[in-house]
């Protein structure tokens, strides 16, 4: 089967005062029709430029420097101009943002701008774009879907207007489809109806996903392959169920640990989670060596500290970004 989505060497970099702060690094990755292909990782790792890059939305500013490829069937989306560009984001490839009130316009009723994207894209009637919105709604799981159709993005709820961004994402049925922590507002009833509601459209359409998130639950019931993103790079990259069952990288093992588990749950209360030490580190001044290795409870100065490691197979399908991946998997 061929990649629907072909992303290669991704790199992007921001320049302020201080001169250049790397943000992604060489990230590289297919996608296939009707998959889901989960990125994972702390806050600041670099999953969210990850995508804005892939959506061209990072802005055309000196200070933005974004390289790499990114195929779109055969279409580089990273040398597009932006007329061509815009005929895509929407139709093609679309995005549920993160944050739904700086992302919503405050001025225009939600049902409006859910409509805009099929007047846009798919030439219907403004009363048929509307019809179709309200139907979206529903879908959500919004409720008097035709009431909230009127109203404005601040007259809703958090959860609400979350729901709103992923109706307008859906709306053209596109054929990748970026999904930005797209459940982190919703309680866990409705994030099972969008999970089945994004499944059903895979199923339909064979449209792909890219799913950005932090809950791990998640990517056990969505996900197909799994991207583990530090510091601006992947550091492990496998099938969901090898990633879960055996992980080779000590960071993606820190991420699993510190999920609790109802086995943690014990007669005389719940065991402490295993916590990893330390944060993420500054962009600016990222060590010239393995990133995690401050972090890292299996660090030894060498090799750890000797070189930054790459990217390499540990199976067919697995890869991972350890010095001592093989000492540690066994």
């Amino acid at each position: 089967m061929s990649a629907l989505l072909t992303v290669t060497d991704l790199c992007v970099t921001f320049r302020d005062e201080g001169g250049e702060v790397p943000a992604v690094e060489g990230v590289s990755f297919a996608l296939n029709p009707g998959e889901t292909l989960a990125i994972v990782g702390e806050s600041s790792s670099g999953k969210s430029v990850t995508a804005l890059a892939l959506m061209r939305l990072l802005g055309q500013s000196p200070g933005v420097n974004v390289s790499g490829r990114a195929m779109l069937g055969d279409v580089d989306l990273m040398t597009l101009p932006e007329r061509k560009m815009a005929e895509i984001r929407g139709r093609d490839l679309a995005m549920i943002f993160q944050e739904p009130m700086t992302s919503l316009n405050p001025v225009h009723r939600v049902g409006n701008q859910i409509a805009e994207g099929l007047l846009v894209h798919e030439r219907i009637t403004r009363r048929a774009a509307m019809k179709h919105a309200t139907a979206l709604l529903a879908q959500v799981g919004i409720p008097e879907p035709a009431v909230r159709a009127r109203a404005f993005p601040h007259q809703l709820s958090g959860g609400m207007r979350q729901r709103v961004m992923i109706a307008m994402a859906l709306a053209c049925r596109p054929r990748v489809l970026i999904a930005d922590e797209p459940t982190t507002a919703l309680d866990v009833t409705v994030q099972a109806q969008i999970l089945d509601l994004i499944r059903t459209l895979q199923r339909d359409t064979g449209m792909s996903v890219l799913f950005i998130t932090h809950n791990l639950g998640v990517v056990a019931e969505i996900a197909d392959h799994v991207l583990v993103m530090y510091s601006g790079q992947v550091v492990e990259a496998a099938p969901t169920s090898e990633l879960l069952r055996r992980p080779l990288m000590p960071y993606s093992r820190g991420l699993m640990g510190s999920v609790p588990l109802l086995e943690h749950v014990r007669h005389r209360g719940q065991a402490r989670l295993i916590a990893i030490p330390g944060a993420i580190p500054d962009p600016r001044v990222r060590p010239p060596h393995c990133t995690f290795a401050p972090r890292c409870t299996h660090m030894r100065p060498d090799p750890c500290k000797r070189a930054r490691p790459n990217l390499e197979p540990a199976t067919a399908e697995h890869a991972v970004r350890c010095a001592r991946w093989r000492e540690i998997a066994v």
